[in-house]
């Protein structure tokens, strides 16, 4: 008998869970409340275990052919100099627009049952599946209904501004100063992607002459994106990280990415570690006859790791927009990237 999934969420990790369970013989229903997947979205880095997810559901290849292979990335101060230099040629990293990512994931799914339009129903109107899947973002409504008001998202004090404009950019660079950043990439479609960080009260508004004004005295490279910034290629949101939750999984319910795991992104984590929450949920499901052993050996797979995460993607924030200790900051970036 052919088992059955809901998911509900079209982003990365729901997309992703679809076509794991999907290649694994089982029935599955995507519910997703937005007309059509997004056409608009900055650079997303696929770090080599994502890549191994991705392939488990057909995707790699694609993301590989698309995505920006990063090699070498470097951290700067505001005027250019240079902190310390990541090489990662043996490792290699892929960098994507979000829409270009979801596109390759949609691609690969056996079964395009995907609900575009459809909000996903409350957690007792899905008795009738198997399992049901929560994979419906910061905001996860399903995180809601399975742990109540206490576990939502805080706000880490930081706001963001990310975007891009025409260009190419082989390397990855970030600058660093206290109580902001400004990160360049490259991405697909001929483009630069960059992105800016300032610590600021929730709900801080600023636009493009901000940006001006905040880097404007940064060393050249930033100068340039500020000059060809435009508000149509630029999103600004507040960043928030997910408190620790009891558990992944509740009865036949499961979370994955940002609705368990939600994280600042100064370590360019959160879309490779929901791909890895859908290829081991995926596996374990497909492998097991008992869904709630397979759900509980999930948790216990992923729960920790991402945890982990949640906390060094904070202390990564806090570390490169320190007010008071960059010289000591400056040093052990030098000392673990070999230039001290």
């Amino acid at each position: 008998m052919t088992r059955s999934a809901a998911i509900l969420g079209a982003g990365i990790g729901g997309l992703a869970v679809a076509g794991a369970l999907s290649r694994g013989g089982w029935h599955v229903d995507v519910f997703e409340r937005a007309p059509q997947l997004p056409t608009s979205g900055t650079a997303l880095a696929m770090w080599p275990h994502a890549l191994t997810a991705l392939d488990a559901i057909g995707a790699g290849d694609r993301v590989r052919e698309v995505g920006s292979a990063q090699h070498r990335g470097s951290f700067l101060r505001p005027d250019g100099s240079r902190i310390g230099t990541i090489d990662n040629t043996s490792r290699t990293t892929y960098l994507l627009s979000r829409p270009a990512l979801l596109g390759a994931l949609y691609e690969a799914l056996p079964n395009k049952a995907l609900a575009f339009g459809t909000p996903a129903p409350p957690l007792d109107a899905l008795t009738d599946y198997d399992v049901s899947i929560g994979a419906d973002g910061l905001r996860s409504p399903t995180r809601r209904q399975l742990f109540g008001d206490g576990y939502e998202p805080v706000y880490t004090g930081v706001t963001a501004w990310r975007g891009w404009i025409p260009g190419c950019q082989s390397d990855m660079s970030e600058t660093w100063d206290k109580s902001a950043l400004f990160g360049i990439t490259p991405r697909d479609g001929n483009l630069v992607n960059w992105f800016a960080c300032v610590r600021a009260d929730e709900g801080f508004d600023g636009g493009i002459d901000f940006l001006r004004r905040r880097f404007g005295s940064w060393h050249t490279e930033v100068r340039a994106v500020l000059e060809a910034m435009t508000d149509a290629a630029m999103l600004h949101h507040d960043l928030y990280e997910s408190p620790a939750l009891p558990s992944y999984v509740s009865g036949r319910t499961a979370l994955l990415g940002d609705a368990a795991h939600a994280m600042a992104p100064n370590l360019g984590r959160g879309a490779s570690e929901a791909l890895v929450d859908a290829a081991t949920l995926g596996r374990l499901l497909a492998r097991s006859n008992d869904i709630r052993d397979a759900l509980l050996r999930y948790d216990r797979a992923r729960r920790r790791p991402t945890r982990r995460l949640v906390h060094s993607s904070r202390i990564m924030s806090a570390v490169a927009m320190t007010r008071h200790l960059r010289p000591t900051r400056d040093l052990a970036v030098k000392l673990a990237t070999g230039l001290a």
